[in-house]
């Protein structure tokens, strides 16, 4: 069963601009994550930073659905100094902003075997850590996951 660690983005693709084919595809692959995840296919982590960036996030509507596909992961991640000097180094070697060097991090210290985000910078960014964690966008992961 796959482990997977969302970029926050994820969460939110289905209320970006849909006259974009990219993200209509982005926000269905996305749908159909969180679809498995219901159906107990795959599981979903949750951490902290997830929490901070939907506190921030200024649209009520947003932040509700967000919550409400929290509830379908499995896995929850506080904040612990492991992780944060994980960021760090992430940071330093990878020049990572902080936020995502710390979603970088959870995943990481999961063992998430794939981290998705429909960010491109990061997506490279975070493929040049060599790791054993794929990064990949939704669309991708869809297609190689079937």
């Amino acid at each position: 069963m796959d482990l997977i660690y969302l970029d926050y983005n994820c969460f939110q693709r289905d209320f970006d601009d849909q006259r974009q084919v990219r993200i209509q595809m982005e926000a269905i692959a996305c749908r159909e994550i969180f679809m498995r995840a219901e159906r107990g296919e795959i599981k979903l982590i949750w951490s902290f930073m997830h929490q901070d960036e939907n506190i921030l996030c200024p649209f009520l509507k947003r932040k509700y659905e967000v919550l409400r596909l929290a509830e379908l992961c499995k896995i929850k991640v506080d904040p612990i100094e492991d992780i944060y000097a994980i960021a760090k180094s992430f940071q330093k070697k990878m020049g990572f902003s902080a936020k995502d060097a710390i979603h970088i991090a959870c995943a990481t210290y999961t063992s998430a075997d794939f981290f998705i985000t429909c960010d491109d910078k990061l997506e490279r960014q975070a493929k040049q850590l060599k790791s054993k964690m794929k990064v990949l966008n939704p669309v991708d992961y869809i297609r190689l996951a079937g």
